[in-house]
């Protein structure tokens, strides 16, 4: 693959909680939220078999006042972004560190109705802005 490298994340799952919209000191809106996806087999002995991933969701920009407007728990997305690692240290002096998806795009798949009565008809897709970063939550150990 040439010079370059990639950070490149795409999910299809379905909202654990509703978004929390927040804003940094600067006033640049941020959203978070958790994502669940699953993976279902067979296994050898004909059990059915299924794991649930959860994935923590970090949007910015008109993409996170997006996320606020029209995400709700329950619903069905498809989230296109980038990995992110981030480190803090919580009040205690211990240092955490999450694994984060930063969305590039998110596409609501939920058909009209579904979880949420008030989606838009028509596929909502939208692009975010560059973030900045966030600083810890003073109130959680966890920073969103």
């Amino acid at each position: 693959m040439g010079r370059g490298s990639v950070n490149k994340v795409i999910l299809v799952g379905n909202l654990g909680r509703d978004p929390e919209l927040r804003y940094t000191p600067s006033g640049q809106p941020v959203a978070n939220f958790s994502l669940a996806t699953n993976e279902r087999w067979t296994s050898p002995d004909g059990s059915k078999q299924e794991v649930t991933t959860w994935h923590r969701v970090v949007a910015w920009g008109r993409l996170a006042e997006f996320v606020q407007q029209y995400l709700t728990k329950g619903i069905k997305v498809y989230v296109d972004g980038r990995l992110s690692n981030r480190q803090w240290t919580t009040k205690n002096g211990e240092t955490r560190t999450t694994v984060e998806i930063i969305a590039r795009e998110i596409v609501i798949l939920s058909p009209k109705g579904d979880a949420n009565q008030n989606l838009p008809v028509e596929e909502e897709t939208l692009s975010d802005e560059l973030p900045e970063d966030l600083p810890p939550d003073e109130e959680d150990d966890i920073p969103f």
